[in-house]
């Protein structure tokens, strides 16, 4: 069928809003053919009909904060933007519940909140990151440590499947039910099992009172046992970060949370903890942050609580040994991240990802490159060696048989 006949097929379901792709529509160096903008669920499953019945590849992008995360899809003809699939359709403030449309940003989902006094407890480190994308690659910040992921703050999903069927789990209730928990299996898949449309998403109030202990070490093994010092504790942190950049003392930071009297009496025995050199005051500017920045080489680390010394003092050997600036920040509970500069060669890169994934694995933990230039990245084994590879395909091959969403980019090339 002629091209233009496939966007005539399209038009009849969003009219206006498809269009031939542009070449800054391209998703990770890889050009598509057409641009699609629904307004809700139901058009987005008939664009999925549409696509399914002509063979087109669907890639979902929101703000396209991301796009460059994780393998390039080996192809793309449909680009579904989700931004106009934007708002809070319920919160229930009594229930300390949300539902909220996947195009949503998430600066604009806690403002949102905010008037209510209630926040989704998931720090995120671009704002202008939407709710789908942030489900999508799994996103969160320090307070994991405290509050969990979005895989435990989500509660309720809708989405399209690659043939176009409409489907749900999950709902405004706290429980799980048999059969596929297709909440946690379409958070961090990268859009590969289906295109979230809408969440249902459990809230917490927002915390009166704030304190940040902050304290210096001079490596990173020190900074992990300083770190688990308070983990193991009942001081109840909201988040242990630790940040090491390339050379220098590595600062370990301790978020308190709650009523002022409770927050103060936790902050007196948290600088108890940390001794006599730590400081208390404001988070400081690195704090939920990631440290890459845009085009840089970012990874991340995964590893148990007495693995985050050894993977700290991993990164700082390896980038002594290749010769090259490794800074490495996160939760010393045990998810790290790790950058190195954009024009790091690739016979740099890859032996200090071998370095470090060889340690990672000692404490249970892995090593993903999320982001960097698209030719480092297809010069990598981005994702490594990943668990369950089998159940994973078999589950695509469920539920897209014909692989047409977001072709590659996930692990093994699903």
């Amino acid at each position: 069928m002629p091209a233009d006949a496939v966007l005539d097929d399209l038009a009849k379901v969003a009219d206006d809003r498809v269009r031939e792709a542009r070449r800054d529509d391209a998703v990770d160096g890889v050009p598509p053919r057409y641009v699609a903008t629904p307004g809700s669920t139901a058009e987005t499953a008939e664009l999925l009909r549409v696509a399914a019945r002509h063979g087109l590849h669907v890639v979902a992008r929101g703000s396209g904060t991301k796009q460059d995360w994780g393998n390039s899809p080996t192809r793309v003809d449909l680009v579904v933007q989700t931004t106009s699939m934007a708002g809070v359709v319920e919160h229930a403030a009594g229930d300390l519940i949300t539902v909220v449309r996947a195009g949503t940003t998430m600066s604009d989902l806690q403002s949102a909140l905010a008037g209510a006094d209630q926040q989704l407890a998931l720090d995120t480190p671009i704002p202008s990151a939407t709710v789908g994308g942030t489900v999508a690659t799994d996103t969160s910040g320090p307070r994991r440590l405290l509050y969990g992921t979005m895989r435990d703050l989500l509660i309720g999903i809708t989405f399209v499947r690659a043939d176009g069927v409409v489907a749900k789990a999950g709902g405004k209730v706290v429980k799980n039910v048999a059969g596929y928990d297709f909440g946690k299996l379409l958070t961090g898949s990268f859009g590969t099992l289906g295109l979230v449309t809408e969440v249902a998403l459990r809230l917490h109030p927002v915390p009166a009172t704030q304190r940040v202990v902050s304290v210096q070490a001079p490596d990173g093994d020190t900074a992990s046992r300083v770190a688990r010092r308070v983990l193991g504790s009942q001081v109840v942190p909201a988040a242990v970060e630790v940040d090491q950049p390339a050379e220098g003392p590595v600062t370990v930071a301790v978020l308190l949370e709650g009523v002022d009297a409770g927050v103060e009496a936790r902050t007196a025995a948290t600088v108890g903890l940390l001794g006599g050199a730590s400081t208390v005051g404001e988070a400081p500017g690195w704090f939920g942050a990631y440290p890459f920045g845009a085009g840089d080489i970012g990874l991340k680390i995964t590893a148990t609580l007495t693995g985050v010394g050894p993977v700290l003092q991993a990164a700082r050997a390896a980038g002594r040994r290749h010769t090259v600036p490794v800074s490495v920040r996160g939760s010393a509970g045990g998810v790290l991240y790790a950058a190195m500069p954009p024009d790091t060669a690739l016979a740099v890169v890859g032996p200090v990802l071998e370095d470090m994934r060889a340690v990672a694995a000692t404490y249970d933990g892995t090593v993903v490159v999320l982001t960097g230039p698209a030719p480092t990245r297809r010069g990598l084994d981005v994702w490594g060696p990943v668990g369950g590879l089998d159940l994973m395909r078999r589950l695509k091959d469920q539920l897209d048989p014909d692989h047409l969403l977001s072709p590659g980019r996930f692990v093994g090339g699903i």
